[in-house]
């Protein structure tokens, strides 16, 4: 039956928002709890045993706030243990994976390069991706060690992300890639960016808007949809330091976000 409860949504930080965007273009009714672990980002840099243990208590906080489904809008936190997440816990749950079927489906040379978290990289989930939807392509990973950091510290559009992505987009395009991945939830912020260093040849792909149209079939395929008629709103939780997370929180959101320091 129709469900007012909120969705919970979290990342490592702020750069789940870029699914958020999608989630909320396509279920304006639903409210929104939003959960940014930015004391403990990046998530990359840290073992897998931990970003699973964060991630479960952030399930349980959502959860105790009434969510009625997850979104781990996080790629590393979703290869590190989604399935660990769907067996604890009785609620539907959408996660977040690298576009490499799209990307293979899209590629005119077979060429493909993926920027993500060194976690996210040497995952298994992630091998399992490239087994099921390589399709012979050849699929080139590069780790991209700081990026979430200039994110996180609102300086996506700052000459140094503009450094670091050349320095990190090279090697692919040294390979002739003509499809390039942004398998990070941070990474879209970037995106412009990106595309002016590739040029009008390469596309760039992200999976914001797949994983909203999941959370929709979701949502729709159980019932849970909002009810009521009004817009749905957000409430932002970090366990880093809400004056410093919520300026960047309202310089990628816009407006004035409600931000509450909930450490865990």
């Amino acid at each position: 039956m129709p469900d007012p409860k909120p969705l919970g949504v979290f990342d490592s930080g702020v750069g789940g928002l870029s699914v958020l965007r999608e989630i909320r273009r396509l279920l304006p009714r639903e409210d929104i709890i939003y959960y940014a672990d930015s004391a403990f980002c990046p998530y990359g840099a840290r073992l897998p045993a931990e970003i699973v243990s964060r991630s479960l208590k952030i399930c349980d906080f959502l959860l105790g706030q009434g969510s009625k489904a997850l979104v781990v809008a996080c790629n590393t936190a979703s290869v590190a243990g989604l399935d660990i997440y769907r067996r604890k816990f009785d609620v539907p749950i959408v996660g977040m994976e690298p576009a490499v079927k799209p990307a293979t489906a899209a590629t005119r040379n077979g060429k493909v390069g993926v920027l993500a978290t060194s976690v996210t990289l040497s995952g298994d989930r992630f091998s399992s991706l490239l087994e099921r939807y390589q399709n012979g392509a050849d699929v080139y990973s590069q780790p991209c060690p700081g990026l979430v950091e200039l994110v996180e510290s609102g300086r996506h559009d700052s000459p140094e992300a503009v450094d670091m992505l050349k320095k990190y987009l090279a090697p692919l395009l040294e390979r002739g890639v003509d499809t390039v991945v942004l398998g990070c939830t941070h990474y879209p912020f970037l995106k412009d960016t990106v595309k002016a260093i590739v040029g009008s040849g390469v596309a760039v792909i992200d999976t914001g808007e797949a994983v909203a149209r999941q959370v929709c079939r979701v949502v729709a395929g159980t019932g849970l949809e909002n009810p009521g008629g009004r817009k749905g709103s957000e409430v932002f939780h970090t366990s880093g330091d809400p004056g410093e997370v919520g300026a960047v929180i309202k310089k990628l959101w816009g407006g004035d976000p409600t931000i509450i320091h909930t450490p865990l």
